[in-house]
């Protein structure tokens, strides 16, 4: 089964990009719940965090420091905003190659703490 992401980085299929290096992507979802909701993509395909190697820290780390990057970008990194990656069928992940959602842009009212 072909990835939907791994075709959208070979620009295969389409997709609204808003940032790109060598590491990974970020796109506006289809879906957005939010003003701001941005997926945020590895260029290797990494199936989910389950799937994760020690030599994927980098890969990982460099998620969020481009998460703070497209949130200043965004207009939404002083108000706040929510970094989300979900795992598993019962995690809510629909495609396996892990992501992170950008979302933000209003008040999100549920809190975890």
């Amino acid at each position: 089964m072909t990835c939907i992401f791994c075709s959208i980085i070979e620009r295969k299929a389409p997709a609204t990009i808003v940032y790109e290096d060598d590491t990974v992507i970020a796109f506006h979802t289809i879906n957005p719940i939010a003003p701001v909701h941005l997926l945020i993509v590895p260029k290797r395909h990494i199936e989910s965090v389950n799937t994760l190697l020690p030599e994927d820290e980098g890969i990982m780390g460099h998620l969020f420091t481009a998460a703070r990057t497209l949130a200043d970008h965004e207009g939404i990194a002083q108000a706040g905003y929510r970094l989300v990656t979900n795992t598993g069928p019962d995690g809510g992940q629909s495609v396996y190659h892990i992501h992170m959602h950008l979302i933000g842009g209003r008040h999100l009212p549920f809190r975890f703490d």
